[in-house]
């Protein structure tokens, strides 16, 4: 490899404080430290999965709720994907991964197009997992996709139980991630667009 795709931060707000490393070119190393149990468990998946080796610290609201987390916690992973990508000089530019998980069924996949749009045709049964609200998968997403300029879809073709769907989009995400971002050797001095620029 050339050079280091890896890229520490820090983002402060008045809601979270988060301190984040991540290299793309890991073995899927992880320390995750949210405050969140449950999101704890998917980024650590999201990691091992992807072969990312991710340090992540959040100090957040969470005696409100996981809200401010886990989007913060998205918008921070975004910009940190994005900036370590660089010039994207030589890489696949796009993933995709079919996940079973049990009952389960998800596909994952996405386009580091420098255009950022989210489609999540899935269906989470509950509202619950543990103590963190469902419906804060999609804000992660959302955040994440957008910081990293992402196009990213998800397609559930089956599932029953809200965790195995939730962890198969986690662990689909870092599967397809780790295509994307790999280096194709044929095409390693070359930007993967007609545009020359993503």
């Amino acid at each position: 490899m050339a050079a280091e795709r890896k890229v520490s931060l820090e983002r402060n707000t008045a809601e979270t404080k988060i301190s984040l490393s991540i290299d793309l070119d890991g073995t899927g190393k992880y320390q995750v430290d949210t405050g969140c149990g449950f999101l704890n468990h998917m980024l650590e998946l999201f990691a091992r999965h992807g072969r990312f080796d991710l340090t992540l610290k959040c100090d957040g609201d969470t005696q409100v709720d996981y809200h401010h987390t886990t989007e913060d916690i998205g918008i921070a992973l975004g910009q940190a994907i994005l900036e370590a990508l660089g010039d994207k000089k030589g890489i696949r530019r796009y993933g995709s991964f079919l996940l079973p998980m049990d009952e389960t069924l998800v596909m994952t996949a996405l386009d580091l197009s420098g255009r950022s749009y989210l489609v999540m045709d899935v269906d989470i049964p509950t509202e619950k997992v543990g103590d963190f609200d469902t419906e804060l998968v999609k804000e992660f997403m959302t955040a994440l996709s957008s910081n990293s300029r992402m196009t990213l879809h998800f397609k559930m073709f089956h599932g029953e139980n809200s965790h195995h769907i939730i962890e198969a989009m986690f662990k689909g995400l870092g599967r397809a991630l780790g295509e994307a971002v790999s280096i194709d050797e044929k095409y390693k001095n070359e930007i993967p667009s007609t545009k020359g620029v993503l």
